[in-house]
């Protein structure tokens, strides 16, 4: 019996990337156009969880898998967004210098039978104090334009990471462990 089809719901080149790691390569890559507003009060982790389970519902194609995920970076209750601007990167990083935040992933799973599986990967990371310098240059660099919390961890903004605790890859966009043992646990053969 063939396997079934993967769809991965993303638009993110990291994500693919990631799942190349795991010697998997969708047979499908569909984005998913959504409204990513947060809604009025909603925790960091809910929010997650809702655009991940949206995105999955969007790409929904029957007799195969999809997988689907979203990442928040968040101080507290507070979101970030995805930074659109030098300007958004630049308050973020303000915000996160010296501090520690949470790279909060949810990745959802569909299986050909509808079934579905989700985890939540919460990261701890925890920026060093940075100079005004940093910031600017960080920020001219245009890295952190697109970004969740204005920063690309798996680029020049590892050099600001003093610890973390978690999910490396989680923070990246895709915890790979995670997705591994739900796409195991829903038959999908991971190499």
């Amino acid at each position: 019996m063939a396997t079934p089809r993967l769809v991965l719901a993303s638009a993110s080149p990291r994500r693919l990337a990631l799942l190349a790691q795991l010697g998997i390569e969708p047979d499908e890559v569909r984005p998913t156009a959504l409204d990513e507003t947060p809604r009025r009060q909603e925790l960091p982790r809910d929010y997650a969880q809702r655009l991940a389970r949206e995105k999955a519902g969007a790409a929904a194609t029957p007799g195969s898998f999809v997988l689907a995920a979203d990442t928040v970076v968040a101080v507290g209750r507070r979101i970030l967004p995805k930074a659109l601007s030098g300007v958004e990167v630049r308050a973020c990083l303000a915000l996160l210098s010296g501090r520690r935040h949470h790279a909060i992933t949810a990745v959802v799973l569909v299986s050909p039978d509808g079934g579905t599986s989700e985890r939540v990967v919460d990261t701890a990371v925890a920026f060093a104090r940075l100079h005004p310098t940093q910031i600017e240059a960080y920020a001219a660099s245009g890295e952190g334009i697109g970004k969740a919390g204005g920063y690309a961890i798996q680029g020049r903004a590892a050099g600001f990471v003093r610890e973390l605790i978690g999910s490396h890859s989680g923070v990246v966009g895709l915890p790979l462990f995670e997705v591994a043992q739900l796409l195991r646990g829903r038959g999908y053969p991971v190499p």
